[in-house]
């Protein structure tokens, strides 16, 4: 069993940060969208790794919510690096979506 440690309580702070970053076409968090499958700190190089994805590949707002990310993190975590990489594997689908993104969305269970 893995105890918390430094790097569990900086991935979960990077969470809580991701959910303040709002998709502008959808209104509702990142998180919830089920647009992240990866977040991983690494202690030893000071690196934040987050794996997103988009609902498209040609999502207009993906450079914003990219932008976004960026700026939240580095205002959390100024000394840190972040490697943001955009994965399209898996492919995003509605699955993916919390139950609060579907409340959020008035998509059916």
């Amino acid at each position: 069993m893995e105890t918390f440690n430094e790097a569990n309580k900086i991935e979960i702070e990077t969470y809580d940060i991701l959910k303040t970053v709002i998709d502008p076409e959808l209104g509702i968090n990142i998180i919830d969208l089920g647009l992240i499958y990866k977040i991983e700190y690494d202690n030893h190089n000071g690196t934040i790794k987050i794996e997103i994805t988009l609902s498209t590949k040609g999502c207009p707002m993906g450079d914003v919510i990219m932008d976004n990310i960026h700026s939240k993190i580095g205002e959390k975590f100024p000394t840190l690096k972040l490697n943001l990489s955009l994965v399209w594997e898996p492919a995003w689908s509605p699955d993916l979506v919390t139950p609060a993104g579907r409340k959020a969305l008035g998509m059916s269970y």
